[in-house]
């Protein structure tokens, strides 16, 4: 829940961020307000219109990106940043330590989380049992080669990382070094339309993960669980979400990207260990060698390498998570009636497959 609350206010920050370093006659709290403004509304008036435009968002982004690589290609190979296209460097470079690798990883794990967001969209989707697991394949596998082709083709023409002069708009640094003025406003607008597309989305995903909480009776069903009978959609829980971001005011990226990982290692660090305690140990596949390495040793490497990165995290994301956590495990207790009741589960039997789009 953390994390699905803190990711649309990112985009927020962002969107701040960038915006009021291009024009700075505006403060980036007045953008923030008004990105949040039109995001709530959209969210409001139904997941249909939300999707389609995000369907446009994406088809102007991907533009967007091939015409960067095609213009850091054409600098490359005319002699700028390594002035080659094939290096190892930006997979392994001997000058830089691997602790700051791992802490590199740390910070980037939430790139990673958009694709367990997808499952939030399970009760509005046709035939969820297939399509969201398919969808989810596709995100994680066309955004990673997505994330790793830009990154290596950004690191050819701009080796330089430390002569950034803002590190939270790096990107807009790299772009007007590559491209001078003639795609810097393009490419802002690209950047602040990944932003709108990731914001739309993740205010979408947690108002609806609210709504299957309240539903089914984790959360107070009267407010979490009201779902507008004209527009559809979880009214009460859209507007939190967008009162809520309205922290992106206060809070500063670092400690966002802290909140946001901690709780991404730790949900995934117990996606690998409940594979190990339902498959392993429950359902008893451990007969043969493909078993054990599906359901233990697989799952076990992903652990230690999630509680690795988690070591990577600052001081202070790991004693607010912490206490997020705390507070969890205390709301849970209550729940269950100190652990004596099943914990709750989320009810997926009564979709109604005419409402799904």
């Amino acid at each position: 829940m953390m994390d699905y609350l803190l990711t649309p206010m990112l985009n927020y920050l962002v969107v701040g961020i960038f915006l009021s370093t291009a024009f700075p006659a505006i403060p980036a709290w007045l953008w923030i307000i008004l990105f949040i403004i039109v995001i709530t509304t959209i969210n409001v008036l139904g997941v249909k219109i939300a999707a389609n435009i995000n369907f446009l968002l994406v088809i102007f982004q991907f533009s967007v990106v091939a015409i960067f690589a095609f213009l850091c290609i054409k600098q490359v190979m005319g002699g700028m940043g390594t002035g080659t296209l094939f290096s190892a460097l930006p997979f392994y470079n001997p000058d830089v330590p691997f602790s700051a690798v791992t802490a590199g990883a740390a910070i980037l794990f939430l790139s990673f989380l958009g694709f367990d967001t997808i499952t939030t969209f399970s009760e509005e989707t046709i035939n969820p049992e297939k399509t969201i697991p398919r969808a989810m394949f596709a995100v994680v596998l066309i955004g990673g080669g997505l994330f790793i082709f830009i990154s290596y083709i950004i690191q050819m023409v701009f080796p330089d990382f430390m002569s950034f002069n803002d590190v939270d708009a790096a990107g807009f640094e790299v772009v007007s070094a590559v491209t001078g003025n003639l795609f810097t406003s393009l490419f802002l607008a690209g950047y602040i339309v990944a932003c709108f597309a990731s914001a739309t989305v993740s205010h979408a995903g947690i108002s609806r993960f609210l709504f299957a909480m309240g539903r089914d009776g984790v959360l107070p069903k009267r407010f979490f669980g009201y779902l507008s009978p004209k527009l559809k959609v979880p009214l009460f829980n859209i507007l939190l979400v967008g009162v809520l971001s309205l922290l992106a005011l206060m809070l500063s990226m670092d400690l966002l990207l802290a909140f946001i990982n901690f709780g991404v290692l730790v949900a995934f660090s117990f996606v690998n260990l409940s594979v190990i305690s339902h498959y392993f140990i429950r359902e008893g596949h451990r007969g043969t060698v493909k078993n054990t390495i599906l359901y233990l040793v697989i799952p076990l490497i992903g652990f230690c390498i999630n509680a690795w990165l988690w070591t990577n995290l600052e001081k202070s994301a790991l004693i607010l998570g912490g206490s997020w956590l705390l507070i969890g495990l205390i709301y849970l207790a209550y729940l269950t009636n100190m652990f004596r009741k099943s914990t709750p589960q989320m009810n997926l039997e009564n979709i109604d497959e005419s409402e799904a789009v």
